[in-house]
This record gives C-alpha cells, structure tokens and sequence, in this order.
C-alpha cells in the first residue's frame, strides 16, 4: 500500500511545485488506512494547506488508493 500511495502522490506534486512547495510521505498505516504526509517550501507555511489535503490529496488518495481512509499533515 506504501508503494501505491507515493506513486499517486507523484500525480499530485507537479501542482504543488508550481505553487512553490511540495509534499513528502511520512507514513501509511496499513491497519487503518490512514495517510501521513507533510507539505514543505511554499506549501508548510500557506494557509489553504488544509484545504489543499482534504480537497486535493486526500481525494486524489482516496481515488487511487482505495485502502486509504484519511490523509492527515504532520507538523
């Protein structure tokens, strides 16, 4: 499950380059299913970050990886 949440995590960053930041895999709970992640540059410190993993890499997650049940960030 790792293996296919990074790959579609490499769908979502080209969008989250051109803004400036970018998106890093911290870990996959298997059990649960839930996704942490982390945003850098642009991105750690903007305040849409919310919007953009619940509205964008959470559906994008969800979409291709089925197993996954929540994205959350970590600080």
């Amino acid at each position: 499950m790792k293996e296919k949440v990074a790959e579609a995590l490499e769908l979502i960053r080209p969008a989250l380059q051109s803004d400036g930041g970018d998106i890093e895999l911290v870990d996959v709970d298997e059990a649960t299913g839930v996704v942490t992640v982390r945003f850098l540059g642009g991105c750690a410190g903007c305040m849409m970050r919310q919007m953009t993993l619940k509205s964008g890499v959470e559906k994008v997650l969800m979409e291709v990886v089925p197993e996954v049940t929540s994205v959350e960030a970590a600080e």
